[in-house]
């Protein structure tokens, strides 16, 4: 009797411990352990712990508890800023929710859980308790707060960045090298970002604070990474630096004289958001890789030498001489800088095509507006180095700064301009960024361009120049007679053999025609991101007058076998061009290695309460042994989801397991079975049953 008196007592939350100290669970779990102060900072789409110390013992029966979480000036439910979390009893990847894995006396511990696509900032956070019969709720305010940054540790983040090595650079070092000079002499100096410095994590919210992104828009990286490239120049919005190339600094302080991000956002935070004088490339694009790198965003300083800068989007470099051969001063506003320095920073992008997930460029420099603002990128390597500059955002602009041609234009006798130089090498050398767990500088040039003077490259500068505004300035081809498809047998190739396509090439004019295709095939994440490269090859084909030529193309499985990632997929890209037309051929072919199926037999009829049996067979395609292989099997109105462990299963070897069940609800059920294994994703299987009633 006593006890339903004491569980009528209201609940209250006395106390909330967020665990949040450095070198507790939480921030170690998160990778946050290295950010200044107490306070819970934590990665999205991972679990936290906290614990809570209520006024009596926690009742899951007549008792509820809600966690709120609050973040921007209004928060909404529909928006995302205002989190309700709920407690279950299971948590499930993907959502908010919490669950109770302790209770002692008056204390309870939570695990929380948050999605990966969850907005980051700082967000206020609630308990409210209260009884199932009572309706008034009490609410207890442990005027604490939780920052949420991106997680590049998280698979399901845009962000997620699939290499230990890179994460400890481009996200928790907080030095490194930024180079500048010429290409002949290339300096490099020492920078701190600092990133995890005291002060800087406020600093950098009060940026995404100041800037006019609505806080329901910073779940997304491509949003957050333009805002920034925006907010670090002062142009537009009154951001972080002022930008000053005269010469003449006496009213502030020159350039050339910082060596670290932190005084510079410390300044602008602790104004209120006054501009910082004055910044160049290298100062602007270190205290964007010291923002991005704070809310969890992969990134990197990145210098480009001999960087064009086109200010007609012509997507050439264009310098214009008189009748006399003496330069016209007032057309020539494209210029060559001697070095440039911007960041590269890594996500997925599902707004673009596949294969254009991983580096994209931002360069916060105020050079030229986008949109109408002073920002530039997140501009896709993958799409520049193909010249697709028409794959949003600022990928022009990019383009011709590390690969535009430089054309001499004459002025002729009628007012008119005839092209009568090109230099085709002029633009975008020794690409350079610290190596990755070094000091060493690495050359990423290969990451913008295909070689210098390779086909493929002047391939891409003529796609380019196409969407560009001086489409002429390449000859178009005289005619566009030829075709290239790629095509698969069947449902294509599988797991474990070697990978076949063919590429099919038709002459259809009544001349013969030649080309050189260029082939390669990259491993691909689900999520558009290209891993890396295995295999290139060259093919020249002849056709004769309306030929028609199929070619087969084999990747071993040797050559892909250690590459894989998630689900096997692969893009297969063609470039090349016809000799006789200069019609330039192009196809991209995403296809992944099919998985086998599990096979599922069910024995026995299927009857309501009846004991059957069903027989699952799997059959190992790759020619190695795969390690600790778990069976997931569930089915509805059959039998609870449960796991079978069956071990090692040898090379080309089979598999075969009966389960045992007794069906509960008649009508057609579908058994449902899954493979579980490192070196292998994606094996599933079904049987429908029909079950008949007792």
């Amino acid at each position: 009797r006593s006890h339903n008196v004491f569980s009528e007592m209201k609940l209250k939350v006395c106390s909330v411990d967020l665990l949040s100290s450095r070198t507790g669970q939480n921030r170690k779990e998160h990778h946050t352990d290295l950010y200044h102060g107490d306070e819970l900072i934590i990665r999205r789409g991972q679990t936290f712990q906290m614990e809570m110390e209520l006024n009596r013992p926690y009742d899951p029966d007549t008792d509820k508890i809600l966690l709120e979480l609050k973040t921007g000036p209004l928060p909404l439910v529909s928006k995302g800023t205002h989190v309700i979390i709920p407690l279950v009893d299971h948590l499930e990847d993907g959502r908010w929710e919490a669950k109770i894995t302790e209770q002692s006396d008056n204390k309870i511990k939570l695990s929380v859980n948050s999605p990966a696509n969850a907005v980051v900032g700082l967000y206020g956070f609630t308990v409210t308790s209260r009884h199932v019969k009572n309706e008034t709720a009490n609410t207890h305010n442990p005027d604490k707060n939780i920052v949420i940054v991106f997680n590049p540790w998280c698979e399901e983040d845009t962000v997620f960045l699939d290499d230990e090595e890179q994460r400890k650079e481009y996200v928790l070092n907080d030095t490194g090298r930024i180079y500048y000079g010429t290409e002949k002499q290339i300096g490099a100096r020492t920078w701190n970002f600092g990133q995890f410095h005291e002060g800087i994590l406020e600093a950098c919210l009060f940026i995404l604070e100041k800037s006019d992104m609505p806080p329901s828009g910073r779940g997304d990286p491509i949003n957050v990474v333009r805002v920034i490239s925006a907010m670090i120049n002062v142009q537009d919005d009154l951001g972080v630096l002022v930008g000053n190339w005269s010469g003449n600094y006496s009213d502030g302080v020159s350039p050339a004289a910082w060596s670290s991000s932190v005084e510079i956002l410390r300044k602008y935070h602790s104004t209120g958001g006054e501009p910082v004088k004055y910044g160049q490339c290298w100062v602007f694009s270190g205290v964007t890789t010291t923002v991005l790198r704070c809310l969890g965003i992969p990134a990197r300083s990145v210098t480009n030498f001999q960087s064009a800068h086109d200010t007609d989007v012509s997507l050439t470099t264009d310098v214009y001489f008189d009748e006399k051969m003496e330069p016209i001063d007032e057309l020539n506003s494209d210029s060559v800088w001697n070095f440039h320095v911007w960041n590269d920073c890594w996500m997925a992008r599902p707004d673009l095509p596949p294969g254009n997930g991983g580096w994209q460029a931002v360069d916060s420099t105020p050079q030229e507006t986008s949109q109408g603002t002073f920002c530039c990128g997140p501009a896709s390597l993958s799409a520049i180095r193909s010249g697709h500059v028409y794959l949003k955002h600022d990928a022009p602009f990019v383009f011709a700064e590390v690969n535009s041609d430089k054309i001499y234009w004459q002025r002729n006798l009628d007012g008119t301009f005839s092209q009568v130089h090109s230099e085709k090498k002029a633009v975008g050398h020794c690409i350079s960024t610290k190596a990755v767990g070094s000091d060493d500088r690495e050359d990423i040039t290969y990451l913008y361009k295909h070689p210098e003077g390779s086909e493929e490259e002047r391939i891409a500068v003529e796609t380019a120049s196409r969407y560009g505004s001086k489409p002429e300035v390449y000859s178009a081809p005289i005619a566009e007679d030829v075709c290239v498809e790629v095509k698969m047998d069947g449902e294509g190739p599988r797991i474990g053999s070697d990978a076949q396509l063919r590429i099919v090439v038709k002459n259809m004019s009544s001349q013969p025609r030649r080309a050189t295709l260029h082939s390669q095939a990259a491993v691909m994440y689900y999520t558009g991101v290209l891993k890396n490269a295995i295999k290139k090859d060259q093919i020249l084909v002849e056709l004769l007058p309306n030929e028609e030529k199929r070619i087969e193309w084999v990747l071993p499985y040797q050559q892909y076998q250690d590459q894989l990632v998630d689900q096997a997929a692969l893009m297969m890209t063609l470039s090349g061009r016809v000799t006789e037309t200069k019609q330039v051929l192009a196809n991209q072919m995403t296809f992944r290695l099919r998985t086998p199926d599990l096979k599922i037999t069910p024995i026995g009829e299927a009857v309501v309460g009846k004991e059957m049996s069903a027989k699952i067979t799997f059959t190992n395609p790759l020619p190695r042994t795969l390690k600790g292989v778990l069976f997931r099997v569930e089915g509805l109105g059959l039998q609870k989801g449960h796991e079978v462990v069956v071990g090692d299963v040898g090379g080309h070897s089979t598999v075969t397991l009966t389960e045992h069940f007794i069906p509960t609800q008649p009508g057609t059920r579908k058994l449902v079975a899954s493979l579980d294994c490192k070196q292998l994703s994606q094996v599933h299987g079904v049987a429908d049953i029909v079950v008949l009633e007792k």
